[in-house]
Formats: C-alpha cells, structure tokens, sequence
C-alpha cells in the first residue's frame, strides 16, 4: 500500500505526457504544411482542354503577382489575371488544403471566361506565401479581407467582389461571409466546404486511425491553440454562416469520403441569406467539375446572373 500513493501520481504523469505527446504529434500531422500521405498527388492535365487551360493559365503574359501583409506580419502572395475587358469585377478564389494557387486553373478560367478579374492567392503556409501552420480558413477569413481591400485599392471602389473556393478554400470563403464585409462583396460560391474545423478533423481520426475523438481531438485543439493561436471550435463555419448575408451557392459531391456529404446540409441550414445547392451525382471530394465542366460552369454562371444581375 504504501508505493500505491506513488504509483497512481506517476501513471497519471506518463498518461499526461503520452496524450500531450499524441497531441503534438497530430499537430504536425494534420496543421504542419508538408507532404501528406493521405492526400492522392495531383494529376497532370488529360485532354487537350485541360492542357490547353493549364497553358493559358501558366503563361506569365496572362498574370501578375499581389502581395500584402497579414494582420500577424506574413507576406500573402496571389496571382491576378486581369480580364480581357474591364467589368469593374473580380473573382477571388481560395484552393484546397496543401494545394496551391497554382491549382486553380480550370476554376480561374470559368471565371475569366465570364469576364472577371480574377484573384488566386496561396492560403497562408501554401505555395508562395508564408506560414507555418494551415488555419483551416479560420486564420485566412482575415486573409481575405486584406485580399479584398486590396483588390478595391488596385481596381477602384466600384469594384464588386464574389468569392469562390474548393474544399479547404470553400471553407474558409464560407468563414469569411460571417466578417464584416464591404458592399462591394455580392456573392459567394462554395464547393465542397466542410461545416467546422473540429467535425472535419473528428470525422479524419476516425476514418484514417479509427480513433474516437476524445480526447484526442480534444488535446490537439489545446496544442494548436499554444502553437497556432485557435481552438477547432472556434473555426466554424456554421456559426460564420449564421451572420452571412449575401447569397450562396452549395455545391457537394454525393460520392464526398473526405469532406462527407451529410455536411452539405449543415452548411447549407446554417445561413437564411438566398441560397441555392447543387448535389452532384456521382461526384467525389473536389471532383464535381471534373464530372461535367460544362454544366458545372452553367450552374455557377446562372446563380451569379440571378443574383447578381452582372
């Protein structure tokens, strides 16, 4: 009996360190911008449109470099292809996680086929912006609005701004809705976001290391907040959504495994603002342009002409 008042203490100690260690670890697994096994490598384009795209959007005639500084002193770097005729609007984009603006191709094309200036900055930790840490768009909401502040600078205060994104990207457009925005901001266009930082990455430890999330979850959100600055919960999208008031459009594959279908929904009750949703038979993470770009860029173009009237 008289080691068991020691023994306890210390077991209690090692089970303190292995969660903090586990912790740390699933820091740098999931936060730390690096190579990730579980993500599939990017493919190089297949038909001769999409290689034809990528040249079109490569070709360093077509596009400039922007840069600005973020609210905690990172250089943000973006490319802007500027359109054909001004329209006095551009699109901003946002790309997916551990993707780059470099990526975004075929999504700046849509755009600047229907007459847009287009703007596609590397979230932060990404391409050729600086970061150490992935914000899950929580971090980037304020990103973003530094982006649109500069595209009024750049382009004039009559300048109307909708914001696009993919995935990661569509999250964080979809937290940037609950920000204080300028008027010139009129719609948004989200695909395949997820609903909060803390369900995604609950919904990864389970499906990549049957893990249940607590407390793992738990203590990764308590380290990401000593090392990043944010807690999961507070990178909700749901709750941004809540304070949105332009109109959005969702659009989710039905086929999703990565950010799962069942949060289309979440997402898309979160906000009374005119809204409209495409389901996309078929369709995995990130993958409902590929099934039919043609359609996909009707669908885009019909809900900004409907709302929008541009």
């Amino acid at each position: 009996m008289k080691y068991l008042k020691w023994f306890i203490p210390i077991i209690g100690i090692l089970i303190f360190a292995g969660l903090i260690y586990a912790g740390n670890y699933f820091y740098e697994y999931a936060i730390i911008p690096s190579e990730k096994d579980f993500l599939s490598p990017d493919t190089a384009p297949e038909t001769a449109e999409e290689k034809q795209v990528e040249k079109w959007y490569t070709n360093e005639d077509n596009r400039s470099r922007w840069h600005v500084r973020s609210e905690d002193g990172l250089e943000l770097s973006a490319i802007f292809l500027p359109a054909e005729k001004q329209k006095r609007k551009t699109a901003v984009l946002a790309h997916g996680y551990m993707d780059t603006a470099e990526s975004m191709a075929e999504y700046a094309k849509m755009y600047h086929d229907m007459g847009y200036n287009v703007l596609v900055p590397d979230a932060r930790g990404h391409g050729q912006s600086q970061g150490d840490y992935i914000g899950f768009g929580w971090h980037e909401r304020k990103d973003y609005l530094r982006w649109i502040d500069q595209v009024l600078n750049r382009q004039g205060n009559d300048e109307t701004i909708t914001l696009y994104g993919v995935s990661m990207g569509a999250a964080t457009v979809m937290m940037v809705s609950g920000e204080n925005l300028p008027a010139n901001v009129v719609s948004i266009v989200e695909d395949c976001g997820y609903a909060s930082v803390k369900e995604e990455l609950t919904y990864q430890l389970k499906d990549q290391f049957d893990l249940p999330a607590f407390p793992l979850i738990s203590i990764t959100s308590a380290v990401t907040k000593v090392r990043a600055g944010y807690f999961f919960g507070e990178a909700d999208a749901t709750k941004q959504l809540a304070k949105n008031k332009l109109p959005i459009f969702f659009i989710h594959g039905k086929e999703d495994k990565f950010v799962p279908f069942s949060m289309l929904d979440e997402v898309y009750q979160a906000t009374d603002a005119p809204k409209e949703k495409w389901e996309v038979d078929h369709a995995a993470h990130a993958d409902s342009y590929k099934q039919d770009p043609e359609l996909y860029q009707e669908k885009v173009h019909s809900f900004l002409q409907q709302h929008i009237n541009k």
